[in-house]
């Protein structure tokens, strides 16, 4: 029976039975995990959960099972037991014993197993971007609040004490008026080898892999991990690593999605099958134009703007804050640039979400669904102003963009007939 049929059938109880399988879990109670995609990030995700007190990644969810028993074999001999293998996610779902699951599938899958996951009364961490198109996140966040779920999204910056200190000192002027931010996105991508169409492998279950997605056939294109760069599957690098840059961004600036965005780039190197722009630089205003940013994306050969290949600079009347990778700050004073005040931590994102799931306290929370909405938006609606070719204005109440019926069709993905990504008001 597929989730949507299962829902159907407990259409009739009220919502607080169909999460009625989470466990009251006490302060020294075992959290059991379900992973969902082993193949990239899901491996962060185990690492990250696993050697936590009481928390126990149980089972290992992925479309390929070939994969899911490579991660199995790998975790016993690191850990000393054998997780599950589940196949089809659908299956931890309906298992009253998994407490939380940890999202870390293709971007086109992340909004739906949310979604379902919440309705199941499991808690959720959710692998950056929280969605692969803007309405999925309102529909994310009806979700959590309607069944009392702890949903953290995947960006790190917010748990380092070192960026949480950097933000307060911009909040307290220590960079004066802070008028513009920019993010820059230097991940070092090589040009892709293409494939050709062929079967899938018998261990795939290709159709579960592609759920919300439109149908195409199998190639080694997409699966495993360069699907990032098809438009049905990824959202580019602005939409990968790029949103841990769009939410310190927005974070930095104390905004969430702009008024005005303009974006121009493309592929400049390399005649491969990449639908997604190797080079992409979009403009935005904020809150009327009283706040500016600039998203820099490039792949190859590149200087480092920050101390790191990835990160942020904010930029005030009195000086200029760098964001480098996910740990360190350092604040720079004046036209001499004189140094000011620096600090460098790690990230505990995932020691964070645990507590929240124990708190019951979405306060608690570094990564609260609502960054899976707006971070990832504004990579959204840069890629569309890309896409378009034009200047576009964006309407942050109704989240549609103004006069432009092209750009506003280009803001749902598609959705197959067993995996429609519910509306707000039909989660």
């Amino acid at each position: 029976m597929d989730r949507r049929t299962f829902l159907h059938a407990s259409a009739a109880a009220p919502a607080v039975a169909l999460a009625a399988g989470r466990r009251i879990l006490g302060a020294n109670e075992t959290v059991r995990v379900a992973v969902l995609g082993v193949n990239g990030r899901g491996k962060s995700h185990i690492a990250g959960l696993e050697p936590q007190e009481n928390v126990e990644v149980a089972v290992l969810v992925d479309p390929d099972l070939a994969i899911a028993r490579q991660r199995a074999d790998e975790f016993e001999k690191k850990y000393g037991r054998k997780p599950q293998v589940v196949q089809d996610l659908r299956r931890v779902l309906d298992d009253p014993e998994i407490d939380v699951v940890s999202v870390a599938t293709p971007n086109h899958w992340h909004a739906l197993a949310t979604i379902w996951a919440c309705q199941a009364g499991k808690d959720v961490y959710v692998e950056k971007p929280g969605t692969h198109s803007i309405p999925e996140g309102r529909s994310m966040i009806a979700a959590a609040r309607k069944y009392n779920r702890i949903v953290q999204h995947g960006v790190q910056l917010r748990s380092s004490e070192a960026i949480q200190e950097a933000v307060q000192k911009m909040r307290d002027g220590a960079i004066g008026d802070v008028y513009m931010g920019r993010a820059v996105i230097f991940k070092w991508r090589p040009p892709l080898k293409d494939f050709p169409n062929e079967e899938p492998p018998k261990d795939l279950d290709y159709d579960l892999w592609l759920g919300p997605a439109e149908y195409r056939p199998f190639s080694r294109r997409y699966v495993h991990y360069n699907w990032h760069w098809t438009w049905d599957f990824g959202n580019g690098e602005i939409g990968n690593q790029g949103v841990h840059e769009t939410d310190m961004l927005q974070w930095g600036l104390g905004v969430k999605l702009p008024t005005k965005i303009a974006a121009m780039g493309g592929k400049f190197l390399w005649d491969d099958y990449r639908e997604t722009p190797e080079l992409l630089t979009a403009l935005c205003t904020f809150e009327n134009e009283k706040k500016y940013a600039e998203i820099a994306v490039r792949f190859w050969c590149s200087n480092h703007e920050t101390d790191s290949a990835n990160g942020n600079i904010f930029y005030g009347s009195e000086g200029h804050l760098v964001i480098s990778g996910y740990r360190k700050y350092q604040i720079f004073l004046g036209r001499e640039r004189k140094p000011g005040p620096s600090g460098e931590a790690p990230t505990r994102h995932y020691e964070n979400f645990i507590a929240a799931v124990r708190s019951r306290n979405t306060a608690d929370q570094n990564g609260p669904v609502e960054t899976a909405h707006y971070s990832s938006a504004l990579a959204h609606v840069a890629n569309i102003a890309f896409r378009r070719g034009t200047f576009l204005e964006f309407d942050t109440e109704t989240e549609r963009f103004v006069g432009d019926d092209k750009a506003n069709k280009m803001l749902v993905g598609s959705s197959r007939e067993k995996f429609v990504v519910p509306t707000p008001d039909k989660v």
